[in-house]
Parts: C-alpha cells; structure tokens; sequence
C-alpha cells in the first residue's frame, strides 16, 4: 500500500457543528463511506481540517498531526484545504444546507510529512471538486487517493521535495535576527506557541522553523503525536493500559520504576528483543498497522501485531521504556571501558542478548558498511539518524508538535503527560493564557515573548551567535532590487539556510565532545549549554557514539576578537529586542521628527525674514542708485 491512508471530506452543519461527512477508505472499519463515526484517537480530526474563524476566509490551508492508531508508533500527517461557496451557487442543493455559505475541507490523512507536495495536489483537486458544484460527486476523490499511493513514495524524503513550500528566506526576512533565539527555544524543549491568522501562515512559519533541523521534517516527527484524547476509553488500547506518569518523561532511573511493574518491565525486554531483530523499517508496508485496524488481519495475528510494536522506540510505553539501561541517559554513568568497544562488537551483543543483558547501556550507534551516508535506526530514539545522530530526538517523550491546534485540544497545554510542545494557533485564547507556555511567538509582528527572566538571560545571544545572525540577515536582504534574480542565487537562498543552520548544530555538538572546552562553548552560550545538556534530546543524542563529528570544527562558525563592529551589532540588538531599547528608539524616532520638523518651521521663519529684508535693501539700494542720476539730471 501507498503512504495515503485515508481521503476525508469534512463539512460544518448548521446544528451538529464540523463533522466528516465522507471518508475513502472509511475510517472505521465496517462503517460506509458517509459514516460520521471516528475512531477515538481520532476525535479532533474535524476540528483541525475544518479550522476556527474559517468562515473569515474564501479558502486556507491547515497542516495538522494526529496521534497513531492501534499501537502504532507513527505520527499521522494530515493536509487539509478549506474553501467556502455561496449556497446559492451549488447545483445539487440537499435538504440539510440552510445557511447562505457551504463551508468544507478536503484532507489527505498521510504517513509520510510530504507537506508542500500534498498541499499542491490537494489544492488542485479541491478547487475542482467545488467546481463540480454537486458535493455529491465522490469520483474525482477516489482517483485522487489512488493516483497519490501511486505516485508517493518515501524516496521523495530523501530530495528537496519534502521542503516544498517552506521558505527559511522569508522566515529570516520576517524575524531577522531572531531566528536563532527560535531555534535555540526548541533545541531546550521549552514550551513555544506560534500565534497568527489565518492558519496557512501559521503552519507555514512553524515547519519552516522546523526545517531548520536537520532531518527533523523527514525522520523527527514520527513519534510528536502521542497524546491521549481528552475523557476516551479506547478500545484497541493493547499499549495503553496505563496512563505514563510525568517522572517517565523526564528520565528518571528505570530502577525505580521496575520494582514496582516488574511483570510489565520483563515483558518489556522481550518486546524489545525481539523489535531489535525484526523492526527494521526498510521492508515493510506503509500501513501495516492500519491494516490491522481496518480488519484486514485476523484476530490472532492481531494481537500478535500489539504485542510486538512496529518500531524500536521507548516513545510512550512504560514497559518499553523499562527495557533501556538507566545509564544510557546518564553522562556520568558511561564507563570507559564500555565506550571503548568496536561498534559491531556492542551491536552484536545487544542483538544475541536481545537487550536482556540489565548490565549493557547502548553507548554506540552501529553504522552501515557502506561507504556512503545511511540511516539507521537509533536504539534509543528510534528515529532514523543520519551518521551525526541528527535528527535529535526533540519530538518524543511527550515532547508534541502540532502545527495547528484547534480549541478542543486545550486540555494538552496543561497535560501533565506533555513535558513541552510546539505548537501553532490562531485563537486568542490560547495567547492570553500566558502560563501554560514558556514563549510565545506572534509572527504577525515577528515579537517572540519570552515570560521567564531567567530563560531570556539563558537566550541572550553572543557575540558570535550575532556575528552569524547578522551574516545570515545580510545575506538575505541584499542584492533583492532585482526581482527576476532574488532568491535563485544560492547564497541567501532557503538551501543555504538550512546548511548555516546544520553547520551550526554540528559545531555545536562538536564542541559539547572536546575536553577543555570551555572557552570553545562560551561562544554558543554558557548557560545556554548547560540548560541544553539537562534535556532529554542531548541525554540520547549523548547516549551514542558519533565518530564522524570528529571530522567536523568543533569551534562556532563566528569565533573571533571582539571589534567595534560588535559593539554596533550588541547595541543594535538590544535596542530592537528590550523593552527598554523599543521606549529609547521609540523616542529617538519622536525627537529626531520633532527637530526636522522644527527645524523646517525655524528655517521657514528665518528664511521668510531674510528674503524680505533682502527685497528692502534692493528696493533701497535701486532707489539710492536712481537718486545720483536724477540729480544729475
């Protein structure tokens, strides 16, 4: 099967409010295709196709996540294009349409985070089946679910195709340099809101920033969905008895833990084992578990499939969790005789142990034995990481990325099971409770509030971090007079981007394995580094070993003596992003207007003076020159 599971139509009733009024294949197996049943994980579906104050645009578009089904481990990407149409316009009126507008949205449930490239399609195919003007018409999404499973595939991760749509240059022209304060918020796993409206910028500004990581929009965000609906009960729940406590999101020892679910936690390891020796991704099916949920397997084999998961991730299950030694995430605990291992050798016992072995931490990541860059699947993420360990492992754990929120899903901000989140939304309630996030990001004015003193001294940039800002605002912003040539140069363009921002993690983590370093991590941020080196995605990334960081400078790309330049650049910065530079150049702005002006009007009086003392000494000097004449005369 293809990476399309399902085509969902999603309408607004005048008395039931949004619900899906078409689904191919149905959502829940058994129901017809006009079913307005969901399956429990999926409840906010409607709410997030069909997006709050939708009704004040002709059309939009919404990119969304939802949580996995049936114990599966991945996130489920979700594009939805909305559009309105007058009543009146519509061929085919049936009985329940009563308002003067029809408002709807066609979304394509994916598993692969193809954002810009659905979106395109879906566009398309929209605005076509408006066009039709009978909503009845079902044909035209049908071939658009088949044409998608024929055409897409996870190949398309590897290009830039997976980018489409996301620009880091407006991003840049938007919120200069601030952009780095962004990225340096999600490296620390705070608690970020992105608020605008309508929700095509919203969602477009929030993955751009994503796309900053690497590999974080390709292999990062599978497991950022994993939130329980708000009062549900579900049924298939074979890896969801138990509700994960807070301290299981924080790291804590497994020891602890295993005392008390010591039949869970020996489950656990076999599960492990096995999913060690069999979860690879590579040769299996797109929806393997989905078959699973629509029925297509039998009973039997059904709950073979949850008990053994899809993939190798401690993502949300406590016993799974269980199975990792304490001191994988200990920095402390890594002993040196166990770092000097060869890989295969680490590998090769892991995998005849079957991760049984209490007294094995995962301390190396096995590489192909290709010479070319491959991903493999990390034993404690359980992303696929590229030979730097990169994607981090931000987005686990209870660590959520939803690029729109819709309001039912409030209840998630004050979740004790969610220790952070991403997230975008275009309510105003959301920003006025400032205390259930750590920043709020308005894009409309490029202002990112960071309530906490202590964070905003932890991300106070550098000398060096504004010596790079500036680089990339500079580039960005010049030579943009000619409208045919802007933007299709590499330097300032989105791929260069994206590379000063790599480049600039991997010095970062470059730096973080050199002895001595202090002096080397001071350019990036003291405090910035040690609050970063108590998150859970530094603990696995530092889990592993990364011998290819050791071709890489492990100095910030903008080392250097401080110069006046500086000087200009600090200042600059502080009067555009404090609250007290914003009043001082605000008055600045005032004063310098009030003297041009007075200076005008002073100039004017003078002037006007002048010119009329100027006409009385003429008038009196050709008088006093006619009067010699006359008396000669």
């Amino acid at each position: 099967r293809g990476p399309v599971l399902h085509i969902v139509v999603v309408g607004f009733h005048h008395k039931k409010g949004c619900q899906v009024e078409f689904s191919y294949p149905p959502l829940k197996p058994g129901e017809g295709h006009d079913s307005h049943s969901l399956p429990e994980e999926w409840k906010y579906l409607p709410f997030l196709a069909l997006p709050d104050g939708a009704h004040n645009y002709q059309e939009d578009t919404v990119f969304f996540h939802l949580p996995p089904r049936c114990g599966d481990r991945t996130t489920v990407y979700g594009v939805s294009c909305y559009r309105q149409i007058e009543a009146k316009a519509l061929k085919v009126r049936q009985a329940d349409i009563t308002r003067e507008t029809v408002q709807k949205s066609v979304c394509v449930l994916s598993q692969l985070p193809l954002y810009g490239l659905l979106q395109a399609k879906l566009q398309l195919i929209t605005h076509a089946y408006f066009e039709e003007k009978d909503f009845s018409q079902i044909s035209i999404l049908k071939e658009l679910y088949d044409h998608m499973n024929s055409s897409l595939g996870s190949t398309l991760l590897e290009g830039s195709q997976v980018y489409l749509g996301l620009s880091p240059r407006d991003l840049v022209l938007q919120f200069r340099h601030k952009v780095l304060i962004l990225f340096k918020l999600i490296l620390l796993e705070k608690k970020v809101l992105f608020y605008i409206s309508p929700v095509n910028r919203l969602v477009g500004a929030l993955m751009t920033v994503l796309s900053l990581f690497p590999g974080m929009i390709e292999h990062g965000l599978s497991d950022c969905s994993h939130y329980r609906p708000r009062k549900s009960i579900s049924e298939d729940a074979g890896l969801q008895e138990n509700t994960p406590r807070l301290d299981e999101y924080v790291s804590v020892s497994a020891v602890d833990t295993s005392d008390t679910n010591l039949g869970t936690g020996k489950g656990g390891r076999q599960m492990t084992g096995n999913n060690s020796l069999e979860g690879q991704k590579a040769n299996v099916p797109f929806s393997q578990s989905e078959e699973t949920c629509n029925g297509a397997q039998s009973s039997n084999d059904t709950v073979q499939r949850l008990k053994v998961p899809s993939r190798a991730s401690p993502a949300s299950s406590e016993s799974d969790w269980e199975t990792l030694d304490p001191s994988i995430l200990e920095e402390s605990s890594l002993k040196e005789g166990e770092r000097e291992n060869p890989p295969s050798e680490q590998a090769k016992n892991l995998l005849s142990k079957g991760v049984s072995s209490e007294g094995l931490p995962i301390t190396v990541q096995p590489q192909a034995n290709t010479g070319h860059t491959v991903l493999v699947q990390g034993l404690v993420s359980g992303l696929e990481e590229d030979q730097y360990g990169m994607p981090l492992a931000i987005f686990t754990k209870g660590y959520l990325c939803l690029p729109y929120m819709a309001l039912q899903q409030h209840h998630l901000l004050s979740d004790v099971t969610v220790r952070g989140f991403v997230a975008g939304a275009t309510n105003i309630l959301f920003r006025q409770q400032k205390h259930l996030s750590d920043a709020i990001v308005e894009i409309e004015d490029a202002h990112v509030q960071i309530h906490d003193p202590e964070l905003r001294k932890i991300l106070n940039p550098t000398t060096a971090d504004l010596r790079f800002s500036d680089y990339l605002v500079k580039h960005v912003t010049e030579n943009r007079d000619d409208v045919f040539l802007d933007g299709t140069g590499w330097e300032g363009g989105d791929e260069w981007i994206r590379a000063q921002f790599s480049a600039y993690l991997h010095a970062l983590l470059a730096a973080v394995l050199q002895p001595d370093n202090e002096k080397t991590l001071s350019d990036f941020g003291t405090t910035f580094v040690a609050a970063w080196k108590n998150t859970h995605n530094y603990r696995v990334w530092n889990s592993n070993k990364h011998p290819a960081l050791a071709e890489v400078n492990s100095s910030h790309p903008f080392q250097g003596q401080y110069s006046v330049s500086d000087v200009k650049l600090r200042l600059s910065h502080s009067v555009q992003n404090s609250e007290r530079g914003k009043k001082i150049g605000n008055v600045m702005v005032s004063t310098s207007r009030n003297v041009v002006q007075t200076g005008r009007a002073v100039g004017q009086s003078v002037g006007g003076a002048f010119t009329s003392a100027k006409s009385v000494m003429s008038s009196w000097f050709s008088t006093f020159t006619q009067s010699p004449q006359s008396l000669g005369d």
